[in-house]
């Protein structure tokens, strides 16, 4: 009985230790990873990831499994837009699957943007087509991915509160195919400009 509850006590040992090592690792990433986003990512997308220019796109309160996706496709040199070979390919070479995933984790945390109000109208438009799409032209309404309050969800990134002028500019990108997005492609071919001014704003707005 002794000799079994020893052995016991030894297995308990071993997990708690491996618990240990592997809470220790993970706030090793965290700790490198905020200290990344603070003395690096700050300069574009700004502090806790709240950018001023619409060069660049808002980190803060973004779905940490898209942050993470699209880490490596910079990467990997998957997304193919003027911008990605201009700001963030040569950056992300430097990013391992480990710091990716921290830095998601960082950003998602973060307090989300706060909307900033545009035209009426546009925006009454642009709500209409994210949440209700446009029926007589097979275009899906926004929502059924990016969540009802352009939260996000998973994959599909947060919009609410992201700049307008960075929104327009990725549909248009998708649209062209210079950035490849495989569930986006076939929803987006048929917006027009207007439509995309629309929902940018609403979302902006948001």
């Amino acid at each position: 009985m002794k000799l079994y509850i020893g052995a016991i006590a030894i297995v308990l040992l071993l997990s708690c230790a491996d618990a240990c090592a592997a809470a220790e690792s993970m706030t090793q990433a965290d700790a490198a990873a905020e200290k990344l986003a603070t003395q690096v990512c700050s300069s574009c997308h700004g502090p806790g990831g709240n950018s001023t220019s619409p060069t660049f796109p808002k980190l803060a309160a973004q779905q940490q499994p898209y942050l993470v996706v699209q880490i490596k496709a910079f990467r990997n040199k998957t997304r193919g837009e003027q911008e990605a070979h201009d700001y963030m390919l040569g950056m992300a070479s430097l990013i391992d699957d480990e710091t990716a995933e921290a830095l998601g984790r960082f950003f998602s945390r973060q307090k989300p943007p706060r909307g900033v109000p545009g035209d009426p109208a546009l925006i009454a438009n642009g709500k209409k087509l994210f949440e209700q799409g446009i029926a007589d032209r097979n275009i899906t309404a926004c929502a059924t991915c990016h969540g009802k309050n352009a939260e996000g969800n998973g994959i599909f990134p947060r919009l609410a509160g992201q700049h307008a002028e960075y929104i327009l500019r990725q549909l248009t990108v998708i649209q062209s195919r210079l950035r490849e997005s495989p569930v986006m492609h076939g929803i987006i071919r048929d917006l027009k400009p207007e439509d995309m001014k629309a929902v940018a704003a609403f979302l902006q707005s948001k």
